[in-house]
């Protein structure tokens, strides 16, 4: 069970400790992909993002970082934005404190980046506290639905399609599970924004800067 659409009052429980979208009236939208790089995906996701020359931002996996340097560097060469996704994607529910923060330590060892996303989206408040320390913790508006098996991908664009507005933070994933609903609703979803005179933005520092004032 997952919800396509952040329900408003878990954004307001989590305060100002997470992100789950950035300010409406710029008709900005934030593409994000989560658990790569990997080579049977990730160069078509950035052909796509190349063909509209737009950007985005890629939560990665350490260890596919480990793996596939070439890929990340393909990433940020390309003028996208990166943020850390732990090194071997772990569940902040179901790991101990201390260790959850050691594995994101390892993955800065090969992600240079402020930005940071539980996997899952799973992370408790003792967490969130240690990781405000050194990251802005990035989660979402819109949940694609691409790594659920059952799902059409019809039904995964029709999800981004419907639930996107304003200032949205969009998921889909960089990983083979999603490969087919993320390469049919991507190039889709982005036709049908640009024509509504939105464009996309990577989280940058530039936005974050805008993002702190705005809340101040």
């Amino acid at each position: 069970m997952y919800l396509i659409k952040t329900p408003y009052l878990i954004k307001k429980l989590t305060g100002k400790s997470v992100i789950w979208d950035f300010p409406k009236g710029k008709n900005q939208i934030f593409l994000t992909f989560d658990d790569g790089p990997i080579p049977e995906l990730t160069p078509l996701i950035l052909e796509i993002l190349d063909t509209y020359q737009i950007k985005a931002t890629f939560f990665c996996v350490g260890e596919n970082v480990f793996k596939h340097s070439d890929l990340y560097n393909d990433i940020l060469s390309k003028g996208h934005s990166v943020g850390n996704h732990t090194f071997n994607h772990l569940n902040g529910w179901k790991t101990k404190n201390e260790e959850y923060i050691e594995n994101i330590k390892k993955a800065e060892t090969f992600i240079n980046s402020t930005l940071f996303r539980p996997p899952y989206g799973k992370i408790n408040i003792n967490q969130i506290n240690e990781v405000k320390k050194d990251y802005f913790t990035i989660l979402w508006t819109v949940l694609s639905g691409d790594f659920d098996i059952s799902l059409s991908k019809e039904n995964c664009l029709q999800n981004v399609i419907e639930n996107t507005t304003d200032g949205a933070i969009i998921v889909f994933h960089d990983n083979l599970k999603a490969s087919e609903r993320v390469l049919y609703a991507l190039p889709r979803f982005i036709e049908h924004f640009l024509k509504l005179g939105f464009h996309f933005e990577a989280i940058t520092n530039e936005i974050l800067s805008e993002y702190k004032k705005s809340t101040i």
